[in-house]
């Protein structure tokens, strides 16, 4: 190897198990790869499997200086179907138990590697922040490592000082008639940054009773772990979350906004990385075809993501509401959305949307939303949907299931005025209602106007001398670097 190579750095990124922090962290991977990074990009074996399932046998194959490893998840294998999403408790407690030392192994297999000269030594570390045990292994090897935090700031923060609600008992609750909604609708505002905020906008964590609760012990072993990181990374930017991220500056030192992701890599050179991609479910790209021959503006997108479920009953509801509302609608259903069984639509259902309505199993969902032909999303309100259709300067109806999925959808709304709220109680009335109003109500068209608006802003964030590319460079420059620069 020359010392050219030698001298190349090389990134080892590790995103949290499930699609959405994959999605995101090969972006990043993208971005360092297109600034002259050897990347390492580690799935869990069962992920990986599913990768090579949706994308074929040989999608990762002959990527120069790009390579993909994998590490057990330390998890049972599952029965019968192996495509859809793994239980995150079962997830977080593995993380917690086993995967520092599949890890450590992986280290070693890469050192190994670079001593025979067939890469170049792992030079630093980009993780998940809510993979915390990198942090360990970054220290034990003297590598810097940069935590990336896939959800939105507000949640990030909200997370961070969860145990400030002990502290002051608002939490655990004492009882079930905490948990009505009267008593969740009560305005915080003791967390520096939000703005408008209520005890339901906050993360589930807030719900339990029991302080050894695992996702309490996650969240504390996350938050000591951001502490101890080089640096931290956020996909947002100072335009979209201002108030939170002043809040976190005076927390850490290394702290950078580098996005939105979308925006970023949408507006970076094109290279051989362009076809890489990391669905997990095989992509149904007829879609693409059925929206080309909508009118402008006036398809509504329909996707709930990677993880929520949903009851039948709700499902239905959904289905009914949008048949009625006479617009034309893409639906993606996973093979996992209806709890405890598979999606089977009556056939009047069928029969009803049979010239404006097509259901597919999954899409490549930022070609959708870029596309002219789609005027709304109705979404879960993950941060990469929340951020991509901001990206695509689409409107959006907010159905939020758990995680940061409140917080975002309190932004969406009430913050940013893009989208508007489906009570979780779905009714098939309220989702006509709402279709209409959002694809040609005067109210659709305001929050249209404003995305598009949020869309060029962050735009200005993410090309040259905007905050957000200024801000990857410096991280670069900052933490990353550090070692080869030593």
């Amino acid at each position: 190897m020359s010392n050219f190579e030698e001298k190349k750095p090389h990134a080892v990124l590790t995103p949290f198990p499930v699609q959405g922090h994959i999605n995101a962290l090969l972006k990043i991977a993208k971005l360092l790869h297109l600034r002259g990074f050897h990347i390492t990009f580690v799935n869990t074996e069962y992920n990986h499997k599913r990768l090579l399932k949706s994308r074929g046998e040989n999608a990762f194959d002959g990527f120069t200086d790009f390579n993909f490893e994998t590490i057990p998840d330390g998890l049972t294998p599952k029965d019968g179907n192996g495509d859809v999403s793994q239980d995150l408790h079962s997830l977080g407690e593995s993380i917690i138990t086993n995967f520092r030392h599949f890890f450590d192994e992986l280290l070693a297999k890469l050192q190994d590697s670079a001593t025979a000269g067939l890469i170049p030594p792992v030079t630093c570390l980009v993780s998940d922040c809510y993979m915390p045990f990198t942090v360990d292994a970054a220290e034990e090897h003297a590598l810097p490592i940069v935590l990336f935090s896939p959800c939105s700031a507000c949640y990030f923060l909200s997370c961070l000082l969860s145990p400030k609600m002990y502290l002051n008992s608002q939490v655990p609750f004492k009882d079930e008639s905490d948990l009505t909604n009267e008593y969740l609708d009560t305005k915080i505002d003791w967390i520096p940054g939000l703005k408008n905020f209520r005890l339901k906008d906050l993360p589930r964590l807030i719900k339990t009773k029991n302080p050894n609760d695992l996702t309490i012990r996650f969240n504390t072993e996350v938050a000591d772990k951001c502490h101890r990181a080089s640096g931290m990374v956020f996909n947002t930017s100072n335009e979209l979350e201002s108030d939170v991220m002043n809040a976190f500056y005076s927390m850490f030192p290394s702290l950078y906004t580098i996005g939105p992701l979308a925006s970023f890599v949408n507006q970076s050179p094109q290279n051989d990385l362009t076809s890489l991609d990391s669905n997990l479910w095989k992509e149904d790209t007829k879609c693409l075809e059925w929206i080309e021959s909508k009118e402008p503006r006036s398809v509504v997108y329909v996707n709930f993501g990677s993880i929520t479920v949903m009851s039948r009953e709700k499902l239905v509801e959904f289905a009914w509401g949008l048949a009625n509302s006479k617009k034309p609608f893409l639906w993606i259903i996973r093979p996992d959305l209806v709890i405890g069984g598979s999606v089977v639509f009556s056939s009047d259902f069928l029969k009803e949307i049979s010239d404006r309505g097509l259901i597919a199993s999954w899409c490549p969902q930022e070609k959708v939303l870029n596309h002219l032909s789609v005027g709304g999303f109705l979404t879960h309100c993950g941060w990469n949907s929340t951020t991509e259709s901001i990206c695509a300067g689409v409107p959006m109806l907010c159905w939020p299931f758990f995680s940061d999925q409140p917080a975002n959808c309190r932004y969406i709304c009430n913050e940013w005025e893009i989208g508007k709220e489906i009570d979780t109680n779905v009714k098939r009335e309220e989702v006509e209602k709402l279709v209409n109003e959002l694809m040609s109500g005067d109210k659709g068209k305001k929050m249209r106007q404003k995305a598009i608006e949020l869309k060029k802003k962050v735009e200005v964030d993410t090309r040259p001398g905007g905050c957000s590319y200024t801000n990857l460079e410096k991280v670069i420059k900052e933490v990353l670097l550090k070692q080869n620069q030593a």
